[in-house]
């Protein structure tokens, strides 16, 4: 049985989402505050982690730094703050979506199946990424589009491979600056340049792109592999 982890320290939100979680088919553990969440990631190596940024000891963001320090977890953060700031901040220390409250329990439900699809992905084949038309071998540095290889520069490459690690998922500008140029790179043009040109390469019409997305002022996503 899938586990979720539900860290929030609305109790109502809690009484609300634990019974729906559990008539999905999913085994729900909860807590109410950042410590609780720490330890009982630990106790049950949930499949999931959903995360309110709001806790009362911990700020929601020091718990995403603590889990990534020893896992993988797929973490969809649940929060009620709606600035640009905060989710950049969130999925730069290594959460993996982000929903606005009030959300709706469908929308939820979908980006929790989408998480465990990615996270169920990468185990059985963490080598290659499969999008559409578009696959890379990331062992042998090869990309193939339409069945033809096409051949990109080292830094397109990087940039193509950081987004297909997380495909699905929002990379965010600081993420893909540090792929291409080093931790200390502040400089978006660059990077906005090498994303025209993966597009040039990649996409049908680089114009209106189907596989490498714009997220107005976070960042880029690849669409989810096949």
């Amino acid at each position: 049985m899938t586990r979720i982890l539900l860290v929030d320290d609305e109790a109502p939100l809690i009484a609300v989402l634990e019974p729906v979680l559990g008539a999905a088919g999913y085994e729900v553990s909860t807590a109410l505050d950042g410590s609780t969440a720490l330890r009982l990631a630990q106790d049950v190596a949930p499949d999931v982690v959903l995360l309110d940024l709001g806790l009362p000891d911990i700020d929601g963001k020091d718990v995403i730094r603590e889990l990534r320090l020893t896992g993988t977890v797929p973490i969809i953060v649940i929060s009620a703050r709606h600035q640009e700031t905060e989710k950049i901040a969130a999925l730069d220390h290594g959460a993996d979506d982000y929903v606005n409250k009030p959300f709706e329990i469908g929308e939820l439900m979908a980006r929790i199946r989408a998480a465990i699809r990615r996270s169920s992905s990468l185990r059985e084949e963490p080598g290659v990424y499969r999008g559409g038309p578009l696959e890379i071998d990331f062992v042998a540095r090869r990309v193939v589009l339409d069945g033809e290889t096409i051949k990109l520069s080292p830094k397109e490459y990087d940039l193509l491979r950081t987004l297909a690690m997380s495909a699905g998922q929002v990379v965010t500008h600081k993420r893909l600056l540090a792929a291409g140029w080093g931790p200390d790179s502040t400089d978006s043009q660059y990077l906005r340049v090498y994303i025209g040109l993966l597009r040039q390469k990649i996409e049908q019409d680089p114009g209106d792109p189907q596989l490498l997305l714009t997220e107005p002022g976070v960042g880029y996503r690849l669409v989810g592999s096949a």
